[in-house]
Order: C-alpha cells, then structure tokens, then sequence
C-alpha cells in the first residue's frame, strides 16, 4: 500500500516478530479467560443484570478478535506484498468468514482511475472478484441511502481539502444484508503536491456494533430497573414513615403512676434486601385508658407489601379504639387480608393493657410469643391458638390473659430480629440471655439498644422490629 504522504516513499516495514509474537499470545490468552467467564454467566430473561454481564463478555470478546486480527497483520506485513508465514499465527489471506476477512483495502488512482482492491475487500462487499472493484463514482449505489450524505462529505473533504478519512457508513449487499464499515484513509500526493490517488482501509465492523448496541440496551435496562427499584424503594419508605410510630427511641414519654408503661422501639431494615418489607409495630392509648400494643410481619417487599401492612395497621387501630378486643380484632383482620386485592400472609400479635390492674389481654396469629422477663430471668409466654393472618377463611382466634407486676419487661417482636440466616436460628435463647441486663437497665429504650446490638444488624436477612414495654412501680 503506498504511503498515506508521498507516493514514490517506501512503505514502513513490519515491526520485530517476537514482542508481536508475545502480544499475539496474551491476546489469545485473555480472549480465553473473557470466553470461559462468558460461558460461566447465567442467562436470565428476567435478569437485566445477567444479560448486560453477557453482552458486556460479548463485546470483549469481539474486540480482543479484533485486536488478535490486526496484531497477526502487524506481524505479516500488508496483505499485498509476500511475507513470511509464521507458524501458528493467521496467514495474510485467511479463509472466508474469519475475522481477518473483514479487512480489506482499497485505493483508487485518479489520474489513469485505476483502482485496486484487495481480495478481502471483495469479501465485505459480497462482491464476486471476477465483477471487478468499484470505483468511487460506483461506490454510492451500494451505500445505504441514509448514509450518501455524509460518505459524499467524507470523500469530498479528502479528495479537495486534503483531509483524512475517518468515519461509518451502511452498505447492502447483494444478499440485501445491510453491513456497517469503518473507513479509514488519506490521499496520496504527488510531487507537486496534488492529489494522486486515495488509499482506505476498510473494516467490516458489523458485530462489534451489534455487540455494542445489545450491551447498551442491556445496560439501559439494568439501569431502568435500579430507577425503578429506587423509586419503589423510596415510596416504601415515605409510606412506611407516614404510617408508624418513630423508628428509634421511646414511643412517648413514661407516664407517672402505677401500672404506667415506658414505651420503646426500633425498626431495623433488612442488611442484605434493598426492597422495605411489611412490618409493623404500634403502642396507642385507648379511649378507655387501656394501651393496645401490636406488632407484625407481612410476606412481601416494596409498596405493595407496605400498602397492604398500612391498611391493616389502619384498621387495627380503628377497631381496637371502637372496644374490639385482640381476638376478635384478628379475626377481621383476616377477613380484610383475604378481601383484599393483594393477597399476602400476615402474623401478628395483638395486646390490650389495663394499666389499673396491669392485666394484658393477648392474641396471636401465626407470630412468635411475646417474651416476659421478671426477676433477672425470662421466658416466652404460652402462646394461644391462632394461625396466619390471610391463610383460611372464618379462622377464629383465641385469647390469653397474664397478669403482670411492676418492673416486668415485655417484649415483642417480628421473626427478623433473631433469624441469623438460612439454618433459621430463631435465637431464643439469645434474646432469653439479655435478662439480667434487662432487669439493671435504665428503661424501655436502654433495653431496644441492648436487643439491637445483641443481633447485629448485618446478620439478618429480612425485616425486623421490637416493642419494649416496661411495667411501672
């Protein structure tokens, strides 16, 4: 090929064949790696992560080719001139269909309008060698008609101004398959300064745009996706706000006189799901003097599970002002969980205090048992009958009745407190074990801090909250 400056200059010769030879090599090697990473990625239609981690693989792949193709040229020197073949790396000339077949180049003399190509330009083209190569008069009846413009600015620019070729354009081949080429190019001068001829390297970069374009759509997807799980999230969140107590601290100040109870919880998110689950928890003083306190735990993440957890809080709390009491008042839940147009499970528990006797009246549904502890030790109280809010329809719930004394500490709780993992160790024991700090601590809120840093929050995988009430002297 002649020089892209002077015509009568020698074109450059190839570099040293052994620190090529060592590039070939590690490109080769890489190109393994990428491949065996891209035949370990999992596919998933409904995974836009894993499809853009595929596409990403692909896209490498295609260039570490390209890559390959033009290092096994820089070593054989141009295709025009006899090299030596080295063993084990591409020829010049390679079959039809490899990578290599899509380089070609082209140059076209405008003073006698020879024009010259080389074998693997043909090939791009889906040209038969014996119809002979296109000249540049010829060469737009091949360009997809979108592209005339901007190919006629291209060659206008170095055929006049002298200006180096760079640039895309679609052809359609005979077949009507339509290939996108990157042309690269420089006229070539003559003595006198004038345009001789114009010499083009031609590359078939169809799959390495298509591979570009699946990894950009992938990429836009997986993006999409994270908006509108951030989004969901971000609902959640305002919805869960608006609808409970304080996540931290004490519920309310404690209230002076006998039986009085100081309130304190906190909500703790799941460590390993971005998505806000369905639990609840509540403390409100009743018309009637009495306290209800509740907490619960709905199946689900994001707004729906948080919609339907603020529906059912909503009319717990409305029920339990009109005077129902905890096992009735679980028993409409149920039906409102069943009516309800996202179906979901639910357990809960319900507790109505008289602070005038310090009786709690209990009910449960599905939900791990209240704690008590007194005296230094603890233990979970005897649980009623009582199944999943939103499994079957008509489920009646039983009652429970304890008497409490002043200092006593009841706890409740959702699962995701003392669930450690898949071995589902419901960490009984371990909330047990916190009793004789329990019984030294300061309040309801020094006790919450006590449960929480006992857990961690990076050992649960779910959603979790706690409810202490401390009995008053």
């Amino acid at each position: 090929m002649p020089s892209p400056t002077f015509a009568d200059h020698p074109a450059q010769q190839p570099p040293e064949g052994g620190m090529v030879d060592a590039l070939i090599t590690r490109t080769r090697r890489l190109r393994g790696d990428v491949d065996a990473v891209r035949q370990d990625t999992s596919v998933d239609e409904e995974d836009p992560r894993g499809r853009w981690q595929l596409a990403l693989c692909d896209l490498a792949v295609h260039q570490l080719d390209d890559l390959g193709a033009h290092l096994g040229q820089l070593k054989t020197g141009l295709p025009t001139e006899a090299r030596e073949e080295f063993p084990g790396h591409a020829p010049a000339r390679p079959a039809g269909g490899s990578l290599l077949s899509r380089v070609g180049s082209a140059e076209w003399n405008l003073l006698t309008d020879e024009v010259n190509w080389s074998g693997e330009l043909y090939e791009i083209f889906g040209r038969a060698p014996e119809s002979g190569p296109l000249s540049l008069d010829e060469l737009p009846s091949v360009v997809f008609a979108e592209d005339h413009a901007f190919l006629a600015t291209m060659m206008t620019d170095c055929l006049v101004d002298g200006k180096a070729i760079d640039g895309e354009f679609r052809i359609v081949r005979p077949d009507q398959s339509v290939h996108t080429l990157h042309m690269m190019g420089e006229p070539v001068l003559d003595t006198d300064g004038c345009t001789a001829s114009m010499w083009a390297v031609l590359r078939d970069v169809s799959e390495l745009r298509r591979s570009q374009h699946a990894e950009r759509e992938t990429r836009d997807s997986l993006q999409r996706q994270r908006h509108i799980a951030q989004t969901e999230r971000r609902v959640a969140v305002e919805l869960q706000e608006a609808v409970l107590p304080p996540g931290r601290g004490s519920l309310r100040p404690p209230r002076p006189g006998a039986g009085a109870l100081d309130l304190a919880a906190h909500y703790l998110p799941s460590a390993t799901s971005a998505l806000i689950g369905g639990d609840w928890y509540d403390a409100l003083e009743l018309p009637d003097g009495h306290m209800l306190l509740t907490v619960g735990d709905l199946t689900g993440h994001g707004v729906s599970a948080t919609s339907t957890m603020a529906m059912l809080l909503g009319a717990l709390r409305g029920m339990a002002v009109a005077g129902i009491r905890p096992g009735a008042l679980l028993g409409h839940l149920n039906q409102l969980l069943e009516a309800s147009t996202q179906p979901a499970l639910g357990s809960a528990i319900c507790c109505r205090y008289d602070p005038a006797t310090r009786l709690l009246t209990w009910a449960q549904a599905g939900h791990p048992a209240p704690m008590l502890f007194r005296d230094g030790t603890g233990r979970a109280l005897t649980p009623p009958e009582g199944v999943l809010l939103g499994a079957t329809s008509g489920a009646a719930y039983e009652q429970a009745e304890v008497q409490l004394r002043a200092d006593d500490l009841l706890m409740l709780h959702t699962d995701g407190i003392s669930h450690r993992g898949p071995a589902g160790d419901a960490g009984t024991g371990r909330l047990l074990e916190l009793a004789p700090r329990f019984a030294v601590a300061r309040g309801a809120q020094e006790c919450v801090r006590l449960a929480v840093e006992e857990f961690g929050e990076a050992e649960r995988e779910n959603d979790a909250c706690v409810l202490v009430a401390r009995v008053g002297a």
